[in-house]
């Protein structure tokens, strides 16, 4: 890594060339749009791979985040069937789902620097490999103890899908892309999550819950066949960072040459790539090289935590986790309002209401992606070219009025008896808010600090599951108020939780600018440039 000028304040990007300056690369299809990160003359590196391989990569971490997705939450409308056959009560059973969401976020810890620091491509198939074992056990487990130690051994494999993945996004797309992609991601996660139940019901109505588990273990086994052939490795060594590609910014006339000449690569064409690139057969390796040294692979270890004293990086979290949690109660709360008088659904029928927060997520994820990539570029033509990360955040104005309505329509709605169509109007409008939080939340951590994105998706899931794990323990007793008390209180609550990004866009620069010599030191002593 190059010598890192501390005095750039992460997260700052010159995106739009509103100053022509010159030695700046832009993007093919908008000449005013500055490539950030800088991509290398090296043919094998990703940031340089054509449009249709990098779309190859995208769809296979999508496969793998619906896989694992459908494998880790497929069980949830069944628990009681489960409970029935098993013995287990179904305290325990929820106790096991609560201790794999709380091994989702810390066995990132493990698993996480292992991917950077020997590729993460095997990372991935192992983990898709683990899951499908767990999936096919699972119908045979018959006591508590295993059922505990199942969920935990499954978090632990399954971590890439919380926090890898975000990462393998940042290694192959540019700053003013990289919205939409974390926002169809986000999209993958939760609709998985929202698509399993769906597929559940009518499993276990027409085979049993045993079946439940084979058919996700069939699914995600033929992920693994799919991943194994197409899914390549995206580590890349980059002896960059943001800081030494900063462009610094003057008004002054005596300083536009140094401004000018302040950027470190030149244009890139496709002609002027050197290297030789990787053979298929290479691109099939499980670990294709080393790119830590032992020492950043321990350091790697624990700085995540370390990362949480940064604010940016803890409200990131914290606000991702709050969506967390409006899933988490919608979840727990749905099969238990729908399957009681008036509306009496079979679990077939309780699945098929998950649609309406499938489309929600779709419409949420796609106003907070692609919308979200198109609202920064515009906002950075008003500031001089300088897109700052908490552009974006004024998207969160529309979960202001998502959030508090959507719980308050769902749980005064269920108190009330009214149609079940404005029961799953109100799940629709909680899953596009909870996609919109959360594919902010993700695209504010890796815009701020991206030369640390790996370490800053464990440190934002970390905080995400934590609070995820700690509530999960206080929704049944949350729900002994009533269903109007509990969800008018939430609304309140999710309120003045979203509120706070109003906070972050009034001090997050200046959260960034104190952090930046700390940051900056981090990254010299080592990274990846993932």
């Amino acid at each position: 890594m190059h010598d890192i000028d501390d005095s750039v304040v992460p997260g700052s990007v010159y995106l739009v060339n509103v100053q022509e300056k010159t030695a700046v690369v832009h993007a093919g299809n908008d000449s005013a749009i500055v490539l950030s990160p800088t991509p290398s003359n090296d043919i094998n590196d990703p940031l340089n791979w054509s449009r249709g391989r990098k779309l190859l990569q995208i769809v296979c971490v999508m496969i793998y985040t619906s896989s694992i997705g459908i494998g880790t939450t497929v069980l949830y409308s069944v628990l009681q069937p489960i409970a029935n056959d098993t013995g287990i009560p179904l305290a325990t059973l929820n106790a096991g789902t609560g201790y794999m969401f709380l091994f989702l976020g810390w066995g990132a810890l493990i698993n996480q620097p292992l991917a950077l620091a020997f590729g993460k491509r095997g990372i991935y198939l192992i983990s898709v490999l683990g899951n499908t074992a767990i999936c096919l056990l699972t119908p045979y487990i018959k006591t508590e103890a295993q059922w505990i130690a199942s969920k935990i051994v499954q978090g632990y494999l399954c971590t890439p899908v919380e926090s890898l993945c975000e990462v393998s996004i940042a290694d192959v797309f540019f700053a003013h892309e990289r919205g939409t992609y974390i926002g169809i991601y986000t999209l993958f996660l939760f609709g998985s999550n929202y698509f399993a139940p769906l597929i559940a019901g009518f499993i276990y109505d027409g085979q049993g819950w045993h079946w439940v588990m084979y058919w996700a273990a069939i699914i995600n086994f033929g992920s693994l066949i799919v991943l194994f052939f197409f899914m390549e490795e995206t580590n890349y060594v980059r002896n960059t960072s943001e800081a030494t590609e900063a462009v610094h910014l003057s008004t002054k006339p005596d300083t536009e040459k140094d401004d000018k000449e302040s950027t470190t690569s030149s244009p890139v064409s496709s002609g002027d790539l050197t290297g030789l690139p990787k053979t298929y057969s290479q691109r099939l390796a499980l670990f294709g090289g080393r790119y830590a040294s032992n020492k950043l692979l321990i350091t790697m270890a624990y700085r995540p935590v370390i990362l949480l004293r940064f604010p940016v990086i803890f409200w990131a979290g914290f606000q991702y986790g709050t969506c967390l949690v409006w899933y988490n109660v919608l979840n727990a709360t749905c099969s238990l309002i729908l399957s009681e008088p008036p509306y009496n659904f079979r679990a077939s029928f309780v699945g098929l209401t998950y649609l309406g927060p499938l489309i929600g997520m779709f419409l949420g994820t796609f106003y907070s992606g692609w919308v979200g990539d198109r609202f920064a570029v515009r906002y950075a033509r008003r500031t001089r070219g300088i897109r700052e990360p908490e552009h974006r955040l004024w998207l969160m104005v529309v979960s202001l009025l998502l959030c508090p309505a959507s719980l308050i329509l769902w749980g005064v709605g269920a108190s009330k008896g009214i149609s079940w169509v404005g029961l799953v109007f109100g799940m629709g409008i909680i899953s596009c808010s909870t996609g919109i939080g959360s594919s902010l939340s993700i695209s504010y951590a890796l815009d701020s600090y991206k030369d640390l994105s790996g370490e800053v998706m464990i440190a934002v899931i970390l905080v995400r599951n934590t609070l995820s794990f700690a509530i999960g323990y206080g929704i049944t007793p949350w729900l002994h108020m009533g269903y109007q008390n509990t969800f008018i209180s939430a609304g309140f609550v999710g309120l003045a939780i979203t509120m706070t990004f109003l906070i972050v866009i009034k001090w997050g620069k200046s959260w960034r600018i104190a952090s930046r010599k700390r940051y900056w030191g981090y990254v010299a002593d080592g990274t990846l440039g993932h």
